[in-house]
């Protein structure tokens, strides 16, 4: 095993699970958005609970309000990448929030797989 460390931006976009862009729900929008424009990777966590601006408690616990659960998409990536991707997101999050965090990332590999400075779609992370 080899553990490779590296700087990166966290990208974490806050939205509510009803959110929709163009009839398709805009954490999916968002992901795919990600994909298409080569970032590392993209991950949807389903929050159980949560308020935001409206200041209204959406939570898994109640049927009436269960339906906007709030939703993060974490996307995590060289600074230069994550910010070129920001202006993809403008269009189409109306509403919610946007974090930006450093951080560092620790990317372990088997010793089948080849540690070398790029991966199969040219990223660097080291």
């Amino acid at each position: 095993m080899t553990r490779q460390t590296a700087r990166a931006l966290r990208l974490t976009v806050f939205v509510g699970e009803s959110d929709t862009w163009h009839h398709r729900p805009l954490y999916s929008e968002i992901v795919h958005r990600a994909h298409a424009a080569g970032l590392a990777g993209a991950s949807v966590f389903r929050g159980i609970e949560g308020f935001g601006a409206s200041s209204l408690i959406h939570t898994s616990r109640l049927l009436s309000l269960s339906e906007d659960l709030p939703v993060a998409v974490v996307i995590v990536d060289t600074e230069l990448r994550v910010r070129a991707f920001l202006p993809h997101l403008d269009d189409i999050v109306t509403e919610g929030l946007v974090t930006l965090d450093e951080c560092e990332v620790i990317r372990y590999t088997g010793p089948g797989d080849d540690p070398g400075p790029a991966d199969t779609k040219g990223k660097n992370w080291l």
